[in-house]
């Protein structure tokens, strides 16, 4: 089977095993099929259509990175949660991608958040956590609300670039600027933070 796109043909790989699901995958400008054994052609090609617009970015490179590791983004037709596991990131459709990773990094943004919060020998009152997409910033303090928002796109790094954001953030709530204090906090709970900063920067 072949799949088109913008006029180029792509070789579509059908692997059929005993399972329930079908599972897509893009490997080498070649789109992976894993199905149950009895499945249709039409509804292997209608799976593959329903993933159309990330099959369109994808393609030709695979740039999707989870905790700081360049994973596979397989989609699963009748999974219900999203699941990361080995390198491997399982999601319901390519189409919903940002709506699902952005479920599994409020899970993780969150445990990392109680995790670091205990650490921190501070005034501070536990916040609320916000996970968004911006443009210009890894993480937003906003004393007022009691609220910490986090980028999406942090997901993309190891664990503790994500820990040294948080600190950041819990920061703000006794300093609201960045000031000499400040940093000398943020250095308290994060010993390395000029390096992770540094390379978050670039």
């Amino acid at each position: 089977m072949n799949y088109i796109l913008n006029n180029t043909s792509y070789e579509v790989l059908i692997i059929r095993k005993k399972i329930k699901n079908m599972y897509l995958k893009v490997r080498n400008e070649q789109i992976v099929i894993t199905c149950p054994t009895f499945i249709s052609e039409k509804k292997i090609y209608d799976f593959i259509k329903n993933n159309h617009k990330f099959l369109l970015k994808n393609l030709t490179k695979n740039d999707n990175f989870f905790l700081g590791k360049e994973i596979d983004v397989i989609s699963i037709s009748n999974l219900k949660h999203p699941e990361y596991n080995d390198q491997k990131l399982y999601i319901k459709s390519h189409n919903t991608y940002d709506k699902e990773l952005k479920k599994i990094a409020s899970d993780i943004f969150q445990k990392r958040l109680e995790l670091i919060y205990q650490k921190i020998d501070e005034n501070i009152p536990f916040p609320n956590l916000k996970v968004r997409k911006m443009l210009t910033r890894w993480g937003v303090c906003n004393r007022k609300n009691n609220t910490i928002t986090l980028n999406l796109d942090l997901i993309k790094y190891d664990e503790k670039y994500i820990d040294y954001v948080i600190v950041h953030e819990l920061m703000h709530f006794l300093q609201p600027n960045h000031s000499i204090n400040f940093w000398s906090k943020v250095e308290e709970y994060c010993p390395n933070y000029k390096l992770l900063r540094k390379k978050l920067r670039e």
